[in-house]
Formats: structure tokens, sequence, C-alpha cells
């Protein structure tokens, strides 16, 4: 069941993400953030989305503003995780459907996808859906002792 998320998906969502932090590149955070900080998150997303199996996060999407000045006011940058133990279900597929409806009812424009490179499953996940790559930022994030470029990604609402 894809629902909105709620402060009180924080753990479930800190279960997904925390591993994503400290194993991989594909986040640029370096510390885990507290549930705290998770809730803040959620509540302050445009739309921030979960899906629920059986009481458990089993996967998450969110669109948060892209940039703060008002001429930006009608593009999102979107993101979507899967826990592993679902991966390949079709959740990240459902949660960013949905997550389209939520900004097109909200007459949002245009949505951008940061992906830390390399991740050849991300890039194919979001060209699937209509992203098509608009750039890439050479060396822009320092972690692991090594600098990781970041592409862009955009498609319309």
């Amino acid at each position: 069941m894809i629902r909105t998320a709620t402060a009180g998906d924080a753990a479930g969502v800190l279960a997904i993400y925390a591993p994503i932090i400290l194993e991989t590149h594909t986040s640029f955070e370096l510390e885990v953030p507290p549930e705290e900080e998770i809730a803040r998150r959620i509540t302050s997303a445009i739309a921030y989305l979960v899906c629920d199996l059986d009481g458990r996060v089993a996967g998450y999407a969110y669109a948060t503003r892209w940039r703060e000045r008002p001429a930006y006011r009608f593009t999102a940058e979107v993101s979507v995780y899967v826990h592993e133990a679902y991966h390949r279900r079709g959740i990240a597929n459902a949660l960013y459907a949905r997550l389209f409806e939520e900004l097109r009812s909200r007459d949002y424009h245009r949505a951008l996808a940061a992906i830390a490179l390399p991740n050849a499953n991300s890039i194919a996940f979001h060209e699937r859906f209509g992203f098509t790559p608009v750039g890439v930022f050479r060396e822009v994030g320092l972690k692991f002792d090594r600098w990781w470029d970041v592409g862009w990604w955009e498609r319309a609402v």
C-alpha cells in the first residue's frame, strides 16, 4: 500500500536509508541523521510517500524544492529508495507513479533527479521512467576518500 508518510515513519525510512549512507556512495550524507531529522524531512517535503507492506516501510519516495528562488517553485527534486529485501517487485515504479500524480495535482512542471555516479541501476530506472540526462557535475562530492561525479536527469511532470 502506498500512502503519505508521517513523522511516525521515520524509523522505517532510516532502516532503508542508514545502510545506503554507511555503505554506498549514492547518498552524499556522511553520518546517519537522527530519527527526528528524518521526521522533519518527511513533514517539510513537497510530497513524501511510503510503501507499507504489512506494517513495514518497504520503500519511500519524496519530492523537495529544487532551489529556493521563486522562479523555481514549479520544479522539484525527486528520489526513491527501496529496502533491499523488496527489490525487483515494482515498488519503486509504484512510488514514482504516485509521486508524479501528487506533483501534477500541485501544478509542478519539471522533476529533476541527481544520481551519484557510477550507478547504472538508478540511471536505467530513471530513464525507463522518462527521465533524460542533462549534465554531469564532476567531482562535486567527497566520500570514502574519493571524489564522485553527480549526473542530473530531468522529465516533465
